[in-house]
Formats: structure tokens, C-alpha cells, sequence
């Protein structure tokens, strides 16, 4: 990984992975540049890819249906006009071959945005992500790099069923060398998709889809809210990098602390007013390097956790930040870590609210967990 390729020995005395980030080595943001506007999620990304390659002639984007169209959610709308058909384009029904054209460009200098149209479509491309783009610098002994960044919609929630809905986060957070990264509101998502265009490892960023034109907070009854009220919504139209490696607290509390990323940040939220219980939601918003700190200071203060998820319980990254709330904050902890997840199924069309992770789970949880896990 860019910031630190090797153990040290400070590492083995701290027991901080290169991979996790402490109050102590924690990124700043970047000031922001330009005038402040209202923005969807889908028009904060594309401001982020457009500022890029209107920045750096290295930066360019393509992927199935992304070019002239501007892919099937828009997110690329008109780049392809503006800088023209060899910097964005259509590529081919091939994942596999996407990624690997990505990863040639990269060796070569430039610094390709790929899109995977559904996360689902993700899995031909894993043997080029895992076997290729994680290991490049490795193997290379740093004499090349893999600066490139895998775009794709992930979650559910849009009725997709089991080949549009998937949340396969778990599966590229546990391979050495590439950093996973889940925005849940415009002003993240432009800031950290700028960060990762400009880091020089490749990044897997996750985008909710759910999301795309409004904050969503698992009430499915009730009518869709834009993002033109939230704050997280006002976006710079000049270039900013929110930073890899640091979470947001959404919301301060003291009584216990919800982890989520994604959808399930605005789900949490929902679950806790529900609940009645004053949590500290932590967004998480990078899966890969983990702001561990901000995690441990958190459950250190309120004394209980809840970690909240779409993807299956199993194996889910809930179970690794369990693991690493227990080995960490063992002593402070008055009731067990609890988990709300998707269900160990494939993801059901007619029964999508069932599968679904709602508020009502959440405060189910979070009611179970201030009584002491009971």
C-alpha cells in the first residue's frame, strides 16, 4: 500500500496494522475549491470524474455502457462529450477485460476510472483485481503500480433481486493491497472518489445506489426525500479530497455505537430514533485502511457497539470489526456486540424488505444491547 508497504517495528509494539489508521496518522481533508451547490450522489461522482480529467490528461473513463450513454445510472453523463471518445468510452461485455485493460494503462502512467455496472457483474473481473492489480506493486518490488479505481453500484433496495442487489464488500477487503472505499452522501462521495483516482494503488469504491438520488432510511412506505436538504448534499464544484482512512461521525452519542457504511448509515440513524437510544453512528466510509481509532474511542465511551450491514452475516466485515472491537475494547464492553445484517441467502425479489436490514432490526438490536444483550 502506498503509505506503508512493510511492517516496522512500531508496528509490532502498537499493535496498528498498515492497513488501519489511529488518532496518531490519520489523513486530513483538502480545502475546497469552487463555488457550493446542491448535488445527488450520481452528480457529485461525475463532478469528481470530470474535475479529474479536466485536471489530469492521465485520468480517463469507460466501462459497459459508459461512454455515449454515460452508463446506466448517468453517472457518466456527457463526459465523453467533453473530453472526447479516447478518454471516455464503451467497453466491451467483458468485466475481466476491463479490469486488465485498466491495469496495462496503469503500468503505462495512466489512471483509469473503470465501471462494473453492477457490483454483481464484479466476479469475472476478481481474478485480475486479486491476482493483478492487489499484487503489482508488490511483485514489481515497486517499480510499477496499479493507480486504478473500480467504480460500481452495490446494495439493495431498487427490487433488483439476486443479480442487482449484491454487497460483496467482504470479499476485496480481505486482499492485501487494494483499499475498499463506501461513500453515503454526495460530499463524501466527490471528495473520496478524488482521493482515489490520485492514490496510486487500486481502490474498489462501492457506490449505494440506493442512495443515488436521496438519502434513504430503510421506511420503504414512505415517500423518497431528495438530497437537496441534506448538508452532506452541498458540494464544491472545484476539486476537494475527503481522505482515505478516515470515518465520520454522523451523529455523537453516549449510549452505545452503531458502525455502518453505505445505506445502513442513514438505516442506523433511522433505527436509532426509533429506538429511543442516543447512539454515536460512525460512518465508516473506508472499509480498507480502517480508521481503527475513531472505532476504538467510540465504544471505549459508550461501552457497547452494534454493527449494521446489507451483505450476508457470514463472513460479512461485521464479523472482523466485532473481532477487532473485542480484542481492543474487551474491558469496556457491558453487553456483546450485536450484528444486523442481510440474511445468509440469495437476495429474494418478492421478500426484499424481509432481506433488507431496516430500522427496525436496528432498533430491535440496539433495545437488546441496552438491556445487556438480552
Amino acid at each position: 500500500m502506498s503509505e506503508q508497504t512493510t511492517f516496522t517495528e512500531a508496528d509490532r509494539n502498537d499493535g496498528v496494522e498498515p492497513d488501519m489508521v489511529t488518532a496518531s496518522n490519520a489523513p486530513a481533508s483538502t480545502a475546497p475549491k469552487g463555488d457550493v451547490v446542491p448535488m445527488n450522489m450520481i452528480q457529485a461522482l461525475n463532478s469528481a470524474i470530470d474535475t479529474k480529467m479536466s485536471e489530469d490528461p492521465n485520468v480517463l473513463s469507460f466501462g459497459e455502457d459508459a461512454g455515449y450513454f454515460g452508463g446506466v445510472f448517468r453517472v457518466t453523463d456527457q463526459l465523453q462529450q467533453k473530453h472526447g471518445l479516447t478518454r471516455s468510452f464503451d467497453a466491451p461485455i467483458s468485466e475481466c477485460g476491463i479490469v486488465a485493460a485498466a491495469i496495462g494503462m496503469g503500468a503505462y502512467g495512466l489512471r483509469p476510472v473503470v465501471e462494473i455496472q453492477f457490483a454483481d457483474y464484479i466476479y469475472p473481473a476478481y481474478d485480475q483485481i486479486v491476482s493483478e492489480a492487489a499484487k503489482l506493486r508488490y511483485r514489481s518490488g515497486g517499480q510499477f503500480t496499479s493507480p486504478i479505481t473500480v467504480r460500481s453500484p452495490y446494495g439493495g433496495g431498487i427490487f433488483g433481486g439476486q443479480t442487482h442487489s449484491q454487497s460483496p464488500e467482504s470479499l476485496f477487503t480481505h486482499i492485501a493491497g487494494l483499499k475498499v472505499v463506501v461513500p453515503s452522501n454526495p460530499y463524501d462521495a466527490k471528495g473520496l472518489l478524488t482521493a482515489c483516482i490520485e492514490d496510486d494503488d487500486p481502490t474498489i469504491f462501492f457506490e449505494p445506489k440506493r442512495l443515488y438520488n436521496g438519502p434513504f432510511d430503510g421506511w420503504h412506505e414512505k415517500p423518497v426525500s431528495p438530497w437537496k436538504a441534506q448538508d452532506l448534499a452541498q458540494v464544491p464544484t472545484g476539486k476537494y479530497v475527503e481522505p482515505i482512512g478516515k470515518a465520520r461521525i454522523i451523529k455523537e452519542g453516549a449510549d452505545v455505537t452503531i458502525l455502518a457504511w453505505g445505506t445502513m448509515v442513514w438505516v442506523s440513524l433511522a433505527g436509532a430514533e426509533h429506538a429511543g437510544v442516543d447512539a454515536e453512528v460512525i460512518d465508516l466510509r473506508t472499509l480498507v485502511p480502517l480508521d481503527i481509532g475513531a472505532i476504538e474511542a467510540s465504544v471505549k465511551k459508550t461501552g457497547r457497539c452494534v454493527i449494521v450491514h446489507e451483505a450476508p452475516k457470514t463472513s460479512g466485515y461485521g464479523a472482523e470489526l466485532s473481532a477487532l472491537v473485542q480484542e481492543r475494547c474487551f474491558y469496556h464492553l457491558e453487553a456483546p456486540i450485536a450484528r444486523v445484517t442481510g440474511w445468509d441467502t440469495p437476495y429474494p425479489h418478492a421478500f426484499e424488505w424481509e432481506y433488507f436490514p431496516g430500522p427496525q432490526r436496528v432498533a430491535d438490536a440496539l433495545k437488546a444491547t441496552m438491556s445487556g444483550g438480552r
